[in-house]
């Protein structure tokens, strides 16, 4: 649990998921009572919802701040790939570096293209704290659950 929750500090680390694995795991080690079931589905929509938010709050925060929405797709999949190739930090890296790039490509503008990319860092910051507030959620249904069953 506390790995994932750790790991949603990286923007393109699944964290939430890695979070709801380790409750799936506890639930049939204990082979999910009917508390367990419930705690379980709860934690599956809060995961759900953390992907979810993680994403509109990313790609608003690039809207706002002028990127195409291609290149909103293109950033995500450098976000990916370079978490992947490069991981921890590689996403981080790669992201905004593809939105900076992109949009001076297609505005010809290097302060419309910073605009752009300080929207996805907003937008990342907020994507942050929502994905932190329901780790920590699921964290506290984990321990009820825990303790509780």
């Amino acid at each position: 649990m506390l790995i994932g929750l750790f790991g949603s500090v990286f923007p393109v680390f699944p964290g939430i998921f890695i979070m709801w694995l380790a409750a799936l795991g506890y639930g049939i080690v204990t082979k999910f009572t009917t508390l367990g079931l419930v705690v379980f589905i709860i934690m599956t929509l809060l995961m759900i919802a953390a992907g979810v938010v993680d994403n509109v709050f990313m790609a608003a925060g690039s809207r706002k701040g002028g990127a195409a929405w291609g290149t909103v797709a293109v950033a995500v999949i450098a976000g990916v790939v370079g978490t992947i190739i490069f991981p921890p930090l590689g996403g981080l890296i790669a992201a905004p570096l593809a939105v900076l790039l992109l949009e001076y490509y297609r505005l010809r503008d290097l302060q419309l293209a910073l605009a752009a990319m300080r929207g996805l860092a907003t937008g990342w910051g907020l994507s942050f704290i929502a994905r932190f507030g329901i780790g920590l959620a699921m964290m506290v249904l984990w321990w009820f659950w825990v303790w509780a069953g």
